[in-house]
């Protein structure tokens, strides 16, 4: 695990120790990370974040330092042990940033506890499309476990590691985040990392792509600010995605940033920084009214899947 500048905290709940970090002080800001990274991925922006808000970043459980339990890894289940942290820290309203995966599960956190969320930003997040990297596919195949323990043995692990390091400092477009991708794939030397990690993607990802959609639910964003950031240069789930939010919540304010991949607060974490800064200062936290949501609830809406072509296989109903 990469090393952290802030100190790291645990907490156990439900018989599982959960770490995090914490710091800074202000309205609070939930930042959650990507399949098989941690809370270290938010270093960059940590520092500049704490500078106004209360800044929570904890290692989901399978990730990082917390525990790999055999356990429930669906995304309503994350959703459920955020808001068991939050509660213990006494922390009752956040603006939730999710990262690729945590964005998926910062959408769930977002629809199950409507109360506690003040906005929602969704950093080149899951859940808006079917596509994803054929990497992140092949880890629900059988054989992945076996596979990828031969493949992390030490002097395999070492010589990847370091090729891939290597070549993220080139120039081009196709090997910018092989740096991160290193750190996930060294991570996976711990069965018990491996183990979750398959349990995780299981969950929303088959042989086609992503099958978790925010396309139905949607509509519910017109009761909370909404921001989305993306790289222009992803290639583990494209930019195109951020149109298909555009398209779903017409109110959700889209960043795209140049010369960025799948990991945009850490290509610019100034800018990235400056971006969330400004939404929350521009926007008025949702305040949740029981008879509005029940209104939206009723009312409903039909997603234009004609409007967004690529959601048309992943939303139900179709």
């Amino acid at each position: 695990m990469p090393s952290t500048r802030h100190e790291v905290q645990y907490l156990t709940i439900h018989s599982h120790r959960r770490a995090f970090v914490k710091v800074g002080t202000g309205p609070a800001l939930l930042l959650l990370h990507g399949l098989g990274c941690n809370h270290t991925t938010w270093e960059p922006v940590i520092d500049d974040l704490a500078k106004r808000f209360t800044v929570i970043a904890p290692d989901l459980l399978g990730h990082g330092l917390s525990d790999k339990p055999r356990a429930d890894y669906s995304v309503g289940g994350y959703a459920n042990g955020v808001r068991d942290l939050l509660t213990v820290l006494g922390i009752d309203k956040v603006t939730v940033v999710g990262h690729s995966f945590g964005g998926g599960v910062a959408m769930q956190f977002a629809y199950q506890f409507p109360e506690r969320t003040e906005r929602l930003v969704l950093v080149a997040s899951g859940g808006l499309g079917p596509e994803v990297s054929p990497a992140i596919r092949a880890i629900t195949t059988p054989g992945f476990h076996q596979a990828m323990g031969v493949a992390t043995l030490p002097g395999i692990r070492h010589a990847t590691v370091a090729g891939m390091r290597a070549l993220s400092g080139l120039p081009l477009r196709d090997t910018r985040d092989l740096a991160e991708v290193a750190e996930i794939y060294d991570s996976f030397k711990d069965p018990a990392a491996r183990h979750a990690i398959r349990h995780v993607v299981r969950a929303v990802v088959d042989w086609k792509g992503q099958i978790v959609t925010m396309a139905d639910r949607a509509y519910l964003t017109q009761a909370m600010p909404m921001c989305v950031v993306w790289g222009r240069e992803d290639r583990v789930i494209p930019v195109s995605h951020a149109a298909n939010a555009a398209a779903l919540a017409p109110d959700a304010r889209v960043e795209i940033i140049p010369n960025s991949g799948h990991f945009p607060h850490k290509d610019h974490p100034q800018r990235f920084a400056k971006i969330v800064t400004d939404f929350v200062r521009s926007t008025q936290p949702a305040t949740y009214s029981r008879a509005r949501w029940r209104q939206l609830l009723r009312t409903g809406y039909v997603p234009d899947v004609a409007a967004v072509p690529a959601l048309a296989e992943a939303t139900p109903g179709a």
